[in-house]
């Protein structure tokens, strides 16, 4: 018999050809592989529309630095202030955010 001839026994405990096997694993909803989470902070989505232009880089494009500034320090000023009534922790988030930014700005 040669090593590389098939072999014509019918496998019967192997229904249709797949055989079971104790460390297996369902693969039938692979399919269904959840997205990853979105970054409402860092990169909201809604703030690109699918382009690869942030809406806040054009805002910088079009001010001075000093009002980019001014903008910025808006933007934490408001976070911090609707914290308690609306996005709680993610309002911080979102503060600490535009502060990093005012942060590099000033370097």
């Amino acid at each position: 018999m040669d090593i590389f001839e098939p072999i014509e026994e019918a496998i019967t405990d192997c229904p249709g050809g797949i055989c079971p096997v104790p460390w297996a694993t369902d693969t039938s909803g692979d399919d269904l592989i959840p997205t990853p989470k979105e970054d409402l902070v860092n990169r909201p989505p809604h703030y690109t529309h699918g382009g690869s232009v942030e809406c806040i880089e054009a805002i910088e494009s079009q001010l001075t630095p000093e009002e980019y500034r001014g903008f910025l320090k808006g933007q934490i000023a408001k976070y911090v202030w609707r914290e308690k009534h609306k996005g709680g922790k993610q309002s911080l988030e979102k503060a600490q955010w535009y502060l990093t930014r005012l942060i590099d700005q000033s370097l």
